[in-house]
């Protein structure tokens, strides 16, 4: 399988038709027929079912089309890096990481090179750390903002000077929202909204200090935001961390941080081997020189 092949197929995954895909690629449907068939005998599985209306992925092809954006998104990097001039600087700095209000860091630094060098630009993941440490070990992400408890051996990183606050958002007319905290006995036994990564170990199932399959744990989210509209529906209490959703004004919502106190540090990783491109060699030095002035004031 070549790239142009990879393309094509990821062309008709997502128009979910070959007829509209080779619509778009500006080919005609027999050929574009025959490079998918093609693709079909070198990886020897089947990778679409097609129906009358819409044409489905296989298993294979769900695994294919996964590894197939990799693959067209790195190879884009990769030329877009090579096409990079020497002394105007441009490309495209990818970095992926969680809801956290000290991602503000990260968007000041990006304003503040974008300013410096306008042909570099920004994409932003967003994504839970076995998502991020995905992309970033493939090396479709040049930075990652990973929340300790993280794995961090296999990486260079940066410590961010802000940490993350745990606790819950309530509505404003709960019991609760009369305290300046909460504790493990104030919601034990109360319907809880988890995000779906914090049932694997760490800092929040060492809060919590017991099975957390003994939870009443009434639904899960990937967004807080998502999760404070459910809170707000009245159908729980919502763990996560302060400053992502905004509270004050005429929000029927509240934070109420934990007590005892739940605190997290914020990591900027990025790969120990592999060549960083200029663009991102770029947004490194003005973060490290930010943080520097920052810490120094």
């Amino acid at each position: 399988m070549d790239i142009r092949e990879l393309r094509y197929f990821i062309a008709v995954a997502e128009n979910g038709s070959i007829s509209k895909a080779a619509e778009q690629l500006y080919v005609t449907q027999p050929n574009l027929s025959r490079q998918i068939q093609k693709l079909e005998e070198d990886v020897e599985q089947k990778l679409l079912v097609r129906g009358n209306k819409k044409t489905e992925l296989t298993e294979a092809g769900r695994l294919l089309y996964k590894r197939a954006t990799e693959i067209a998104e790195l190879v884009d990097r990769t030329q877009s890096e090579l096409k990079s001039d020497q002394e105007d600087i441009c490309g495209k700095v990818c970095i992926g990481g969680g809801e956290s209000y000290a991602v503000g860091l990260i968007a000041k630094a990006a304003k503040e090179v974008s300013s410096l060098h306008p042909k570099i630009k920004f994409d932003f993941f967003s994504g839970d750390t076995d998502a991020v440490t995905e992309k970033l070990d493939n090396g479709l992400i040049d930075f990652g903002i990973l929340i300790e408890p993280s794995d961090l051996d296999k990486y260079n990183s940066l410590r961010l000077p802000l940490k993350d606050t745990w606790g819950i958002l309530i509505r404003k007319d709960s019991p609760l929202a009369s305290r300046a905290f909460v504790t493990r006995e104030d919601i034990d036994g109360l319907p809880l909204i988890f995000s779906v990564h914090s049932f694997k170990k760490n800092a929040i199932t060492d809060w919590f200090c017991k099975d957390m399959a003994k939870l009443n744990v009434v639904a899960t989210y990937n967004l807080l935001y998502n999760a404070s509209l459910m809170v707000e529906q009245g159908m729980g209490y919502a763990v996560g961390l302060d400053k992502i959703i905004n509270t004050s004004g005429d929000c029927p919502l509240c934070f109420r941080p934990f007590e005892p106190k739940l605190e997290t540090h914020l990591d900027v990783a990025w790969k120990k081997k592999g060549e960083m491109s200029k663009a991102a060699k770029v947004f490194l030095d003005h973060l490290k020189s930010m943080l520097d002035n920052e810490s120094s004031e």
